[in-house]
């Protein structure tokens, strides 16, 4: 885990979970599985080296769980792990903060 101040609890979350793509990320994953490639294709303008190194945090930070498979040709799949599991909702809950803004701002735009 990354150094921050472990007696700020919004510190310490928004380490894990911070930054531009980790949320989406966990957004993909919260339905199903997914495989390298179908995020790259889901997650709009995310470079597959980015794609590698927070997926790589996530498996680390015990939020995203990396299954190998031993088939030919070899398969890997990402998926979330109840502690991941446990943020859709607040994550829920920021979409709806984020459509309110979208919609004050279209107001704000209209005048």
């Amino acid at each position: 885990m990354k150094e921050v101040n472990c007696n700020c609890p919004l510190s310490m979350s928004l380490a894990v979970i911070g930054g531009k793509w980790k949320p989406l990320i966990i957004y993909y994953l919260d339905k199903s599985p997914k495989r390298f490639g179908q995020l790259d294709v889901s997650i709009e303008g995310i470079s597959r080296k980015v794609l590698t190194t927070q997926l790589t945090e996530l498996v680390e930070d015990g939020l995203v769980v990396r299954t190998s498979y031993s088939e030919s040709p070899p398969r890997v799949e990402y998926s979330l792990t109840e502690k991941g599991k446990e943020l859709i909702p607040i994550f829920g809950q920021i979409a709806s903060w984020g459509s309110y803004l979208v919609d004050k701002k279209g107001e704000t735009q209209a005048l």
